[in-house]
C-alpha cells in the first residue's frame, strides 16, 4: 500500500472523513505509522490543502484496512463517555503516569534577585501570573525552578515556539494504544493538578497563544474539541520568561521574537526584570559550579567574573554586540573541570562569537590574568583626556 493511502486511512480514522487536520497532526500521525520519505509538502502537493498549513483529507477506500474508519463524531462520543460527569473536570488519559513534576535540586545554586518575590507568590497560593524578561542566560527558568524545587511545588515547563498552538497547549486527538483518544495538554495537566505552567520563551510564540487568555484570567477554559469545560484547583499559576517584554527586539539581537498581543501581555499581574547577578553573587555562582564539578579555584574564578563584568559593561556602553552570561561562564567552568586548561577552556567556549570579538574577549582575559584592571586602566585614560580637553579650552 502506498504511503498517500496509508496515512489517508490512518487519518480517517483518527479525524473522521474529509476532515481538515494540522500540520502538525500529519506529521503526528505519520510518526506512529513509521513513514519516512513522505510528508506534509507531498499532500499539499497532491491538491489537499486547506490554507494556513492545514489540509483536508481526500477520501480513500478504507476497505484496504482491516480496522474499522471511526468518526470524529463517533470518536468524541467515547471520550465524553470517559470523562466525569462534572463539567469542572476532564479525565486525563497521560496524567496518571506522571508521578511526580517536583523540579529537581539544582546543586550549587545560589539564590538572588528576585528569588525571594518569586517565592513569596508561590507559598502565597494564589493565581498571579509573572512575566520574567532578561538576557539570555542569567538565571531567569532556573531561578523558577529552583524555587519550586525548595517548596516542593510541581511546575510543568512548556518551551514555546512559533509552531506552538492550541492543539500543543490545551490538547488534541492522539493515537494512544491504538486507539483514538482526546489527550490533554500540558496546559489543561497544570490546572488539573493545581501546579505552575511555565511558558518558557514565551516571545518566541505567535498569535496562537491568544487561545491561553481564559486561562491567564485563572478561570476555567472551554475544550472545544470534546465539549467540556475545565477549571483550575487551587494552587494553579501561570509563569512566563522572555529575553523582551513581549515587543519584538528591536536591535535583532533575539531573532525569531514576535511581538506579543498587548491583551495577552496586560492578563500578566506583574513584569520581573531579571539583570545578571552582582560580582559578589556571580562569583559565588562559579564557585559553586566548580565545587559542582570538582574543579574549584578561587583566582581563576574571580578572574572570570572580573572579565565578564568588563564586557557587560561594554555591552551596555554599546562598544560591542555580544556579551558573556552567567550560563557561559558555567559552560566555561565544566570545560575547564574537563581539560585542566583555562585559556581552551575560555576558547573553546567563546568560539561562538565572529573572530574579532573572540579574539578580543580572550586578549582581555589575558590582561586580567595578568594582574591589569581594564576597567581602572579605562577611568584613568577618560581622566587624562578631560584634563587634555579642559587644556585645550584655554
Amino acid at each position: 500500500m502506498k504511503a498517500k493511502e496509508k496515512f489517508l486511512i490512518e487519518a480517517t480514522k483518527q479525524f473522521g472523513e474529509n476532515a481538515i487536520i494540522t500540520k502538525s497532526q500529519v506529521q503526528d500521525t505519520l510518526k506512529s505509522l513509521g513513514i519516512m520519505g513522505f510528508g506534509y509538502g507531498h499532500l499539499v502537493q497532491a491538491g489537499m490543502s486547506a490554507g494556513n498549513e492545514k489540509i483536508k483529507l481526500q477520501s480513500v477506500d478504507v476497505s484496504k484496512s482491516d480496522v474499522a474508519v471511526v468518526t470524529k463524531k463517533e470518536v468524541v462520543k467515547e471520550v465524553v463517555k470517559e470523562t466525569s460527569q462534572d463539567n469542572a473536570t476532564v479525565n486525563l488519559v497521560m496524567g496518571s503516569d506522571i508521578q511526580n513534576l517536583v523540579p529537581s535540586p539544582f546543586e550549587g545554586f545560589v539564590s538572588w534577585g528576585h528569588h525571594s518575590t518569586i517565592k513569596q507568590v508561590v507559598k502565597s497560593g494564589m493565581f498571579y501570573p509573572i512575566f520574567v524578561t532578561g538576557l539570555s542566560g542569567n538565571g531567569k527558568t532556573l531561578m523558577i525552578e529552583q524555587v519550586h524545587a525548595e517548596l516542593k511545588k510541581e511546575l510543568i515547563r512548556v518551551n514555546i515556539t512559533i509552531e506552538t498552538d492550541e492543539d500543543d497547549l490545551l490538547g488534541g486527538f492522539r493515537l494512544v494504544n491504538g486507539e483514538t483518544k482526546f489527550v490533554p495538554g500540558p496546559v489543561i495537566e497544570a490546572m488539573q493538578r493545581g501546579c505552575t505552567l511555565l511558558l518558557d520563551e514565551c516571545d518566541l510564540g505567535s498569535n496562537k497563544l491568544m487561545c491561553l487568555q481564559p486561562v491567564l484570567e485563572g478561570k476555567g477554559v472551554y475544550l472545544k474539541k470534546v465539549n467540556k469545560w475545565v477549571t483550575p484547583k487551587n494552587g494553579f499559576n501561570v509563569m512566563a520568561t522572555a529575553n523582551t517584554k513581549g515587543k519584538g527586539s528591536e536591535d535583532g539581537r533575539f531573532i525569531g521574537t514576535n511581538i506579543l498581543n498587548e491583551a495577552f501581555l496586560e492578563r500578566f499581574a506583574v513584569t520581573i526584570e531579571q539583570p545578571y547577578a552582582s560580582n559578589t553573587v556571580e562569583k559565588k555562582i562559579v564557585l559553586g559550579s566548580m565545587k559542582k564539578y570538582g574543579a574549584v579555584d578561587e583566582k581563576f574564578a574571580t578572574n572570570l567574573v572580573q572579565w565578564s563584568e568588563v564586557i557587560r559593561k561594554t555591552f551596555y556602553d554599546g562598544g560591542i554586540d555580544e556579551v558573556i552570561s552567567t550560563r557561559r561562564l558555567d559552560h566555561i567552568v565544566k570545560a575547564f573541570a574537563i581539560f585542566k586548561d583555562k585559556m581552551k577552556s575560555i576558547e573553546l567556549c567563546v568560539a561562538r562569537f565572529d573572530e574579532d570579538t573572540k579574539v578580543s574577549f580572550l586578549d582581555l582575559y589575558t590582561k586580567i590574568d595578568s594582574g591589569i584592571d581594564p576597567l581602572a586602566e579605562n577611568k584613568e585614560e577618560e581622566v587624562k583626556k578631560e584634563i587634555v580637553d579642559d587644556e585645550n579650552d584655554f
